[in-house]
């Protein structure tokens, strides 16, 4: 136990220093862009300070010495890309108009004006990279836990390879401290496991002999033998990485639309300001082409479109990484618009909102035989059997099963087992075998799945068998409903009685059973049919991937799911909670509002002071401060949706 609490601890410590250490590779990231800045910052203000002078030297000659160097420094970026743009064809952009903005106020004698355009951008732009590195890192963690390496067992020895290069079936050893390289099953030992890097979870779990275990995993207390079950290629770690690189690759219609907006927005804005330069002194008397073009000049550097173009697609990146520091990959920012927007989540049943686990809950013996007997005898017979309720009951019985003298053994399709065990004849099975054989029995529908037991056409009693319902399924709809989810509903293959008491027993919708995959499919069409939002389906197995390919977002349970489920789902779910829907639907509800703060903030404050500006009340340096403020603004608007908290709720076993 000792042991245990020292390994738990050293755990916390490391991760602590690996935090540490990142937050201060970033800070230290930030220092190294912030600091060329600074000389030219402290130039710049002594240049305003001694502006006067500057302009008595050589005719005025001295202030250009000084700002010029500073505005092509600090505007290089701006200025070259705009070159490269208009060269290529693509003129109207931010580039460009900032550009167009700041010669024309060198022009008309505004060069400090100039200056602090190029010199407040650049240092947005450093804030930006900041943002955007602090919200990759979330992201980046993930690709952090890649095995290196695997300690492959060859004979009594060992040889550290590639993961790469390790077949299925063989066997590798895992050391305190080091990383889980492939997937597969322990066949020896037993070990506290970190799973944060794929589950989210920061409590380790238990992991012991007969469990399957994933890569990515860090092992923390002892050593683990495992047996490959998959390539490295198909491994768990290796779907997330992949599942990781493409996220980035999908806009949202919002981040298009912003796009679009951007390449429209700058020309009409360029058509405004030449109006607002050249039409008033035509037909106002009095009115002078100076005040007009430096009226023109403001509308410009007010308009320029950074805030949108920069806080927006980082509100999004942040909310994939947010979401990703939990537990919940999400395949690109169109399904964060998307799950925003859900009005119906659809469940599967087995492995989602259940265990996916088959368990003996009950033993119930007739005619005479106990319970030990009972299951002896229902043992002897599952034992040859592969089916998953003949294998609950098979490990279920805790006395040694010799099954030397089982014989004429046959399984009955859709009903159950007949054999000889010694000289008698026994049955197992389902109701419907019962009937079959025409064997007198007091009761058929026991409320859940029943192996029912007759010897020598003698009913004896029957073992029941469920799958457990997760411990924060209840909590999961209960979460949903509270977030304005209108109709929670359960799709399942198994038969009508199990289905009903699940759904009872979760306090669902509505609930539709003994479906084949095509006829989840039918279901799920029907309901987007009903529904003005978005609809979820949240399933794990293959017969799950064509109803979350269906779904107007799919979500799959990625710790134990199929390969078909994770590939075609658009949100994966690294602990196989279906607590975590609610959670995914609440991160992409934050990203979306603050994403639309960020939008109605920019268009709002420069759409008054481009009025300002049109009737005079506001100048160049309100313009600057307006466009650089709004940008900043809406960075550090964006990366708030990184510090979304999970209410954890407590959850009753």
């Amino acid at each position: 136990m000792n042991n245990q609490n020292n390994s738990h601890c050293c755990s916390c410590h490391h991760e602590e220093n690996d935090n540490h250490t990142n937050q201060t590779t970033q800070e230290s990231h930030l220092k190294q862009e912030i600091l060329p800045l600074l000389p030219v910052a402290i130039i710049y203000i002594l240049g305003l300070i001694f502006y006067q002078q500057l302009q008595n030297i050589a005719y005025g000659i001295g202030k250009y010495i000084v700002f010029i160097p500073i505005y092509i420094y600090s505007g290089w970026t701006v200025l070259s890309s705009a070159g490269k743009n208009i060269l290529k064809g693509r003129i109207f952009d931010e580039n460009f108009l900032m550009t167009v903005a700041t010669l024309a106020a060198i022009v008309i004698d505004k060069l400090p004006e100039a200056v602090a355009v190029m010199l407040f951008y650049q240092v947005g732009e450093t804030f930006q990279e900041y943002s955007v590195k602090r919200s990759r890192s979330s992201i980046k963690s993930l690709l952090e836990v890649r095995p290196d390496y695997a300690n492959l067992k060859i004979d009594d020895s060992l040889e550290k390879v590639s993961p790469e290069i390790v077949e299925v079936g063989s066997e590798i050893v895992v050391k305190p401290g080091e990383k889980i390289p492939l997937d597969g099953e322990i066949i020896s030992g037993n070990s506290q496991v970190d799973t944060s890097a794929l589950t989210g979870e920061s409590i380790p779990k238990f992991f012991t002999v007969g469990q399957t275990i994933l890569a990515g995993m860090v092992n923390q207390t002892g050593v683990l033998t495992i047996r490959v079950t998959k390539p490295f290629g198909e491994s768990s770690i290796a779907r997330i990485l992949e599942l990781v690189e493409t996220a980035k690759t999908k806009k949202s219609k919002t981040e298009r639309f912003m796009t679009t907006f951007a390449r429209y927005y700058t020309p009409v804005v360029v058509f405004i300001s030449l109006l607002i330069a050249f039409l008033p002194p035509l037909f106002i008397s009095g009115a002078t082409y100076g005040d007009w073009i430096n009226r023109a000049l403001i509308v410009l550097v007010v308009s320029c479109p950074c805030g949108l173009v920069i806080s927006i697609p980082l509100g999004y990146f942040g909310g994939v990484g947010g979401a990703a520091k939990r537990g919940i990959l999400v395949k690109g920012s169109t399904f964060l618009d998307d799950l925003a927007a859900i009005k119906t989540v659809v469940f599967d049943k087995t492995g989602t909102l259940t265990e996916g686990k088959l368990q003996v809950t009950d033993i119930i013996t007739k005619n005479g035989l106990t319970k030990p007997e009972l299951v002896e005898v229902a043992a002897k017979v599952e034992s040859l059997s592969n089916h998953p309720i003949a294998q609950a009951v098979y490990k279920y019985n805790s006395t040694k099963i010799d099954n030397y003298d089982v014989s004429e053994y046959q399984e009955i399709a859709g009903c159950g087992i007949k054999a000889k065990v010694g000289n008698k004849t026994v049955i197992a099975g389902g109701d419907r075998l019962l009937h079959l054989e025409d064997i007198e029995h007091d009761i058929c529908d026991v409320g859940d799945t029943a192996v029912h037991l007759a010897v020598d056409s003698k009913y004896v009693g029957y073992i029941t068998i469920s799958d457990q319902i997760k411990l924060d399924a209840a909590q999961a709809i209960k979460s949903l409903k509270n977030l304005g989810v209108e109709k929670i509903v359960m799709l399942t293959g198994d038969n009508q009685t199990v289905a009903q008491r699940v759904a009872k027993n979760l306090g669902l919708d509505d609930y539709q059973a003994e479906l084949l995959p095509e006829d989840k499919v039918t279901a799920i069409e029907q309901l987007l049919l009903q529904n003005n939002g978005k609809v979820a389906f949240v399933g794990d197995g293959i017969n799950d991937a064509p109803v979350i390919a269906r779904a107007d977002v799919g979500l799959a349970m990625g710790g134990m799911g199929s390969d078909a489920a994770i590939e075609t789902a658009d949100v994966v779910i690294m602990t196989d909670a279906p607590s975590k829907v609610a959670e995914a639907i609440k991160i992409s509800r934050k990203t979306r509002r603050i994403v639309w703060q960020n939008i109605g903030f920019a268009l709002g404050v420069k759409s008054l002071f481009i009025l300002l500006g049109i009737v005079g009340l506001a100048n160049i340096w309100e313009a600057v401060f307006a466009d650089v403020g709004v940008a900043l603004i809406a960075i550090f608007n964006s990366s708030r949706v990184l510090e979304f908290k999970s209410q954890k709720s407590k959850v009753k076993s």
